[in-house]
């Protein structure tokens, strides 16, 4: 499939420049997204126009000027509010009506990449479709019976695919720079559970254009490619904007200010930052050259173990979608790049003497420190020996486990994807790697405790929450560079699924009984 003809469509520093720079500078917002989150309510050219002939004008107020002329928006839960005499499976199905919009419609200047389709926005701060959030929501719409919902939201990001020739972060034009943690092969073979397994062919051609984005290379090396000197060939996040985040634009300018005093280029530090944002896991010590300060952040230099499994995954995907398609060859090809990754995984990322799986970091050409949630993935997509996931599932009993669930790091750096956080698509990814290698007792024990965790919260706050401490008897969750949002798509996902799970395997434990 070839890649769009036409240019991409401005972010919002591109479309209103200095004027941008003035609304961000000035903190008559505090979070600096819910700028360029704002609709125009007229073309912004005539914005531009009218600043510049106000904005010297005696009594001239920024903030007055944005709210007459743009609209500001609310959270998707504005004016929802909880029943704390339902439970939390009863206030998520309440949940889904509030956070589902319907096919967008145009506004010339808005941010937003309209969508076709009805789609499930995560909440809070987060109004519009998140890539990788999406797979985690689906597992509970799956679970709540919402199937028509599920195919609506595939088929929204196969249009991505089709429009723009990748999966941005999210469907807004500041996120086209970037992806996120390609799971478009998870969601087509969820799908495909719904609808059989002819869901993989109907998708084959977006599966491929998405495998050539993440393997897509330059004659510049500024690309998500990384041959090694050995020959292999893995993958990394990466992101060539050398500019602050558009919805993060103030802290980002803060930050190179300390980036600058150690000696760091802003256009180095904007890179790394934006790499670690495509990663997901914005912000965590995983990508900190010092393991403990976001100043030093250098996502960009580093090989992660959980998005070369992911690649592996997609690989394996279409080496069966070009199977049943009956184009053997191709499919034969496919099955190839994934047994050449399968190898490239095990020699780059396990480590035997820790008896680990860990990032791999091109400077220093060798392995990371970070011990992190990621090392589950081969457990994940069954990449891992039996003995390897023993030893995995020894380290996470010992370091990992907490009274809320897994922790996602062993680190407190005060960013949100380490310690004390837990984060819902990580519960799942580590109960199904430990379920696949035969650790039931172990990964129920984790299940149940983080859905103990969520329900509590739900019970004391009435809501369910992007992130939970699971360390801490604390009600919030902190750290990072917002508040904790709530809402939320992935958690809702994961607790119907985990809880299915669970009254699964209860219903199987009562019938071995009964034998």
């Amino acid at each position: 499939m070839p890649l769009p003809i036409a240019p991409l469509p401005p972010a919002p520093d591109e479309l209103f420049g200095d004027f941008f720079l003035d609304v961000q500078l000035s903190r008559i917002f505090p979070d600096s997204k819910t700028f360029v989150d704002c609709v125009p309510l007229m073309a912004p050219a005539a914005i531009l126009a009218l600043y510049e002939a106000q904005k010297h004008k005696p009594n001239f107020y920024l903030k007055a000027f944005v709210n007459q002329h743009f609209t500001v928006p609310d959270s998707p839960a504005s004016g929802f509010s909880s029943d704390a005499s339902l439970t939390a499976t009863e206030h998520i199905d309440r949940l889904w009506e509030v956070l589902t919009r319907a096919p967008d419609v145009p506004v010339e200047g808005s941010s937003r990449l309209p969508l076709p389709y009805p789609y499930v926005v995560p909440g809070g701060r987060f109004r519009e479709i998140f890539y990788w959030d999406s797979y985690f929501t689906m597992l509970g719409l799956k679970v709540a019976g919402r199937t028509n919902l599920v195919r609506n939201m595939v088929k929204n990001f196969a249009y991505l695919i089709d429009t723009y020739g990748f999966i941005p972060n999210g469907n807004r034009t500041y996120f086209l720079s970037r992806s996120q943690p390609p799971v478009f092969a998870l969601m087509v073979q969820l799908l495909a559970e719904i609808d059989g397994p002819d869901g993989l062919v109907a998708y084959l051609p977006q599966l491929k254009q998405e495998y050539a984005f993440w393997m897509r290379e330059t004659t510049n090396g500024k690309n998500r490619v990384v041959r090694l000197d050995n020959g292999l060939t893995l993958n990394r996040y990466f992101d060539p904007t050398p500019r602050p985040r558009p919805e993060a634009y103030l802290k980002e300018v803060q930050l190179t200010e300390a980036a600058n005093a150690l000696g760091i280029e802003s256009e180095t530090l904007y890179g790394h930052l934006r790499a670690a944002c495509e990663s997901g896991w914005d912000f965590s010590s995983r990508w900190f050259g010092d393991g403990q300060s976001l100043v030093t952040t250098n996502a960009g230099n580093i090989l992660p173990v959980d998005l070369n499994c992911l690649l592996y995954d997609l690989e394996r995907t279409l080496a069966e979608a070009c199977r049943q398609q009956g184009d053997l060859g191709t499919s034969a090809h496919f099955g190839q790049l994934a047994e050449n990754r399968r190898k490239a995984i095990t020699t780059t990322f396990w480590d035997e003497e820790r008896g680990f799986y860990f990032d791999y970091d091109l400077l220093t050409q060798r392995p990371t420190t970070a011990l992190t949630l990621a090392a589950v993935f081969p457990l994940f997509f069954g990449l891992a020996t039996p003995e390897q996931a023993g030893r995995v599932h020894n380290r996470l009993v010992e370091d990992f486990l907490q009274p809320g669930g897994w922790v996602t790091t062993l680190i407190r750096s005060g960013q949100q994807w380490d310690s004390p956080n837990g984060w819902a698509p990580l519960q799942w990814i580590v109960y199904r790697g430990l379920m696949n290698y035969g650790f039931a007792e172990t990964a129920g024990e984790g299940r149940d405790r983080w859905l103990a965790l969520n329900d509590r919260i739900y019970r004391a706050t009435g809501k369910m929450t992007e992130k939970y401490n699971v360390v801490d008897d604390v009600l919030t969750a902190g750290g990072g560079q917002y508040p904790n949002q709530d809402g939320f798509g992935w958690t809702n996902g994961v607790y119907l699924q985990l809880l299915h799970e669970k009254a699964v395997a209860e219903s199987a434990a009562i019938a071995e009984k009964n034998r």
